[in-house]
This record gives structure tokens, sequence and C-alpha cells, in this order.
């Protein structure tokens, strides 16, 4: 059987076709999950830190998408937000091919970074994706085009396993040194304004927002 030819959307074509609607972080499932503080850093955090935002603030308008990738979001990840589970309830997957017919419409896609139900190597629930770790926005395909087909597939997920599922996805762009958080219900979602990787205090506030979602999904999201 010949393979579906991945098609290329554009955020506006997604909006369109499947009759999502965009809004801002009035959107109160946003508004909750950006309300934080500034994260508590033990002294070997708070020292990893400062590399990091060093390391922002020389490259993050510079890097490709592995480099930025590797020598910054990944280290982040695994340092300072502590995404993986001691109970093993979700996993964290990289670079995953993620199809599903939505609306009677193939979508397929890849996420750069993906925290979901699985096993093995099988993503199953997905609860939270990355994308897309691209210098620019405009570098075909769109990040955030990316992310919310990737929210479709997710929900169709959803559907399979669990008809009753209607809880809401988060993500975030990555586009170079900018940040954005969004959170997709139904046929809506949300983005956040622009958080800078390369400002000591944005970066704190991107770090409080990440650990935040590891506690919405182990008290709001698992469905156990």
């Amino acid at each position: 059987m010949a393979k579906k030819k991945e098609r290329i959307w554009s955020e506006d074509e997604l909006i369109l076709t499947f009759g999502l609607e965009r809004t801002d972080n009035s959107f109160p499932l946003l508004a909750e999950w950006l309300s934080v503080g500034e994260p508590h850093l033990v002294e070997y955090e708070r020292s990893f830190f400062e590399q990091m935002l060093l390391l922002a603030k020389k490259g993050a308008d510079f890097w490709n998408e592995e480099t930025l990738k590797m020598r910054f979001i990944s280290p982040l990840l695994s340092v300072l937000v502590r995404l993986e589970d001691d109970k093993n309830r979700y996993e964290s997957f990289y670079d995953k091919e993620i199809s599903a017919t939505v609306q009677d419409i193939y979508l397929q896609t890849e996420s750069d970074f993906m925290i979901a139900k699985g096993i093995g190597d099988i993503a199953q629930t997905p609860y939270f994706h990355f994308q897309e770790y691209k210098r620019s926005k405009k570098s075909p395909p769109e990040p955030m085009a990316q992310l919310i087909e990737a929210f479709l597939i997710a929900q169709e997920k959803h559907k399979e396993s669990n008809k009753k599922y209607e809880k809401p996805l988060y993500g975030a762009v990555v586009t170079g040194r900018s940040w954005q958080f969004v959170v997709m219900e139904g046929k809506k979602y949300a983005v956040s304004t622009i958080y800078d990787s390369t400002n000591e205090e944005d970066l704190l506030q991107i770090i409080s927002i990440l650990r935040k979602f590891k506690v919405i999904l182990e008290t709001t999201l698992l469905d156990e």
C-alpha cells in the first residue's frame, strides 16, 4: 500500500478547514496555567540556570534546530523541569511521527517532543507537545500549525482510546529565543504572549510554567 503523502498546513488553513477558534491569555485554562511565581531553585539548579541563561544569550538567535534542542531545551527539561515520571504513568517521546484521520481528512506530522501514555516506543494518549525548535517561525512548516495539527491528531487518538475523553491538550512552540504556550480544548485554542529565554525573568517563568504543567498532568489529565 502506498504511503499517504504528508500535507504541509498553515495555521489559517487548519482554522478554516476544521472550524477552529484562536484566542489569547484571556482563555481561562491558559490564564490559570500561566499564573505562576518564581520557581524555587536549589543551589545546583541556580548554578545550572545561570549557565543556561548565558547559553541562550549567546546562541539562541543563531542555533539551528538540533543545536537548540540538544544544547538548551533538552537540558532545561531534564535538570530544571524534570518531566519524567517515576511511577511509569507517562513517557517522553522525541521526533515521533503521528497521524490520524480527522473529519475525513488525513493528518500527519512529526512531534519534536511529546508527553504521552505509552508502551515501549508506542505513544498512545498524548498530553503535551513541543513544536518546533526552529530559528524562525517563517521556516516551513509553520511551528504553530504543526502544533495545532498535532493537537487535532491527539484529540482523535483520545477518542479512539476513551470516547468520553474531553480533557484539554497543552503544548509549547519554541522559535529561537521565543517561547509561546498553548492550550486547546475542543475547537478552541489559546496562545500565550511571547516569553524570551534570554531574559532572566522570562526564563524563570518558563521553568515555572513547565513545572506547573507536570502538576496539571498528574492531578487533572491522567485518566487513571
